[in-house]
């Protein structure tokens, strides 16, 4: 006899496969047969996530080393923006300024939190005093420093609603580019979330956006690596390179040198270097070679960080530092994180998902000190894991999976003091104009100076 669960979900495909219509106004919607195939493809997809927790006998276990020598920073840099993730094209925020963070002046709940699942969520973009952020049933908002909101755009057919939607960001020239985790790239126009244009990649898109000289930049689930024309979407070359079988959630990194070179690093651990312009492979090769043998399975990557001559990087359980022109290995540490590192000088900071803060000289890799943040916390708080951190006016700030937000000497590593932010904090500070903005699990954004 047929179950509840076997009408359940009958109900479900045919609610799927019938209630929905195509929107013949604008014309950006067709071939709507395999638009419903493949979100449903995509539903079934996120219900069988699999998600990798290494053991403690795979991740070698930090320990606090005190400083051998002076820390030296650089000024502070004033940012007017953080049009993209990352802040720039090469994932480089450096010591950024900040006027601190004891001044809560923003708390806004935006949009809906429907989906109870783990998940990653891009980094809000900040531009001319607007925040752009989305909710993750893909509702693309734009805000005013105040909470005020000014509009708010959701491109998505009711097929797609029981789909968790992950939004990528890069405003350029006044356009809002936009990607997603079911395969559209569109452009929004920045002051009323017009619709300018949408392109169907008819495949989930697996890394932040990156927008260069009126070129966009993207990976796919397979790991094809795509540039397309700001202008209308239009395809400008494509580099296939070897998929990997289980495909994760976790968002990929992408990076473009100032002269114009593209480094990705896919899901199957291979480090590429392309020409931007015309998709010509300089050098592919595996990059995590030697670490654990079922680590492509389970792939995570922290952003790639471009500085100087050095690609910068977590992938697995170890961070990386390789050659930018030749590829050659510089050094490596195991230490598990997914939280980009910061560069600045010769000074490479880095925070593992258990809270240790190191200091890392650039060239030799040599660590000069590591301090535990987390013991700060109580006991029975310390159990989260660190899930960014951001270097602003010679301070270290990291948050926490729990809602703490820990703040750090760069100088010395010393940890100061640390404040409860309340929600869970998944995804990596923001700083624009002196102020630094958090955005929490459930859509609530906060700014602080």
């Amino acid at each position: 006899m047929p179950t509840k669960k076997f009408f359940f979900n009958y109900s479900l495909l045919f609610l799927l496969f019938t209630n929905c219509s195509l929107d013949t106004k604008t014309g950006y919607w067709s071939g709507i047969d395999s638009e419903k195939r493949k979100a449903l493809r995509i539903q079934r997809a996120q219900s069988e996530q699999i998600f990798k927790v290494y053991s403690s006998d795979e991740i070698t276990p930090l320990k606090e080393k005190a400083g051998t020598k002076k820390v030296i920073l650089s000024r502070p840099l004033k940012n007017s923006s953080w049009n993209m993730s990352g802040l720039n094209l090469q994932n480089n925020t450096g010591n950024l300024f900040i006027t601190g963070v004891d001044n809560n002046f923003l708390k806004k709940k935006v949009g809906k939190n429907k989906f109870k699942i783990a998940k990653v969520t891009s980094t809000p973009a900040v531009f001319k005093n607007s925040i752009i952020l989305s909710d993750d049933i893909g509702t693309v908002y734009s805000i005013r420093t105040n909470g005020k909101v000014k509009w708010k755009k959701n491109i998505y057919k009711k097929y797609y609603k029981k789909i968790y939607k992950n939004l990528s960001f890069a405003i350029s020239d006044d356009v809002i580019f936009v990607s997603d985790n079911i395969g559209f790239v569109y452009a929004l126009e920045f002051s009323t979330g017009k619709i300018i244009w949408i392109k169907s990649q008819k495949i989930p898109l697996k890394s932040d956006i990156k927008v260069y000289e009126n070129k966009i930049y993207l990976v796919n689930q397979d790991n094809k690596i795509i540039c397309l024309s700001t202008e209308d979407g239009s395809k400008v070359w494509d580099y296939p390179s070897l998929t990997s079988f289980i495909k994760l959630q976790n968002l990929l990194s992408l990076a473009i040198s100032n002269t114009g070179e593209l480094v990705t690093l896919n899901s199957s651990g291979d480090l590429l270097k392309f020409k931007s312009t015309n998709g010509l492979l300089y050098w592919s090769f595996d990059a995590t070679r030697s670490t654990f043998v079922h680590d492509s399975d389970f792939f995570k990557s922290s952003q790639i960080v471009l500085t100087d001559n050095s690609i910068i990087f977590f992938a697995s359980a170890s961070l990386f530092s390789f050659n930018l022109f030749n590829g050659a290995l510089n050094w490596k540490h195991d230490i598990y994180s997914q939280n980009a590192p910061i560069v600045d000088g010769n000074n490479v900071f880095v925070v593992s998902n258990d809270g240790f803060f190191l200091n890392i000289d650039k060239k030799s890799g040599l660590i000069n000190w590591s301090v535990s943040t987390f013991k700060i916390l109580k006991e029975s708080k310390q159990k989260t894991e660190a899930t960014g951190a951001i270097l602003a006016s010679g301070k270290l700030y990291i948050t926490t999976k729990n809602g703490f937000l820990i703040e750090c000497s760069a100088s010395t590593g010393k940890v100061l003091r640390f404040k409860k932010i309340g929600d869970d904090i998944v995804i990596p500070p923001v700083v624009s104009n002196g102020s630094l903005y958090l955005l929490t699990e459930n859509s609530k954004i906060l700014g602080f100076n």
